[in-house]
């Protein structure tokens, strides 16, 4: 896994100050593979229930923007899975589970 300490700690501290209690955060994509290069910060957030719209916005805003405060602007691509939504798994979603790994349960 490519990221450092503090950008897992960065992570973690978003987490917990915007999204809901028994929100999952992981990280997939390029960053999970420890040969490759660069690549920007995938991340995965899987609610403990279902969001409407405004909050799904306003949650995911709140998280990314709470991230550069932290870490500065980096490239930074958040996923939300839709829990009991009939679009639970689209391909992004399906193919971001796969490659998962753990980051926090805010």
């Amino acid at each position: 896994m490519r990221i450092t300490a503090e950008e897992q700690q960065a992570i973690a501290a978003a987490a917990r100050a915007t999204l809901q209690p028994g929100t999952r955060v992981s990280l997939f994509g390029s960053r999970t593979d420890d040969s490759a290069r660069g690549g920007e910060i995938d991340l995965l957030i899987e609610p403990a229930s279902p969001w409407g719209a405004d909050e799904l916005v306003a949650r995911r805003h709140a998280f990314v923007a709470r991230l550069y405060r932290l870490l500065g602007e980096r490239r930074i691509d958040v996923v939300v899975a839709h829990p009991g939504s009939p679009d639970a798994d689209p391909p992004v979603v399906a193919s971001a589970r796969r490659q998962a790994v753990p980051l926090v349960l805010a």
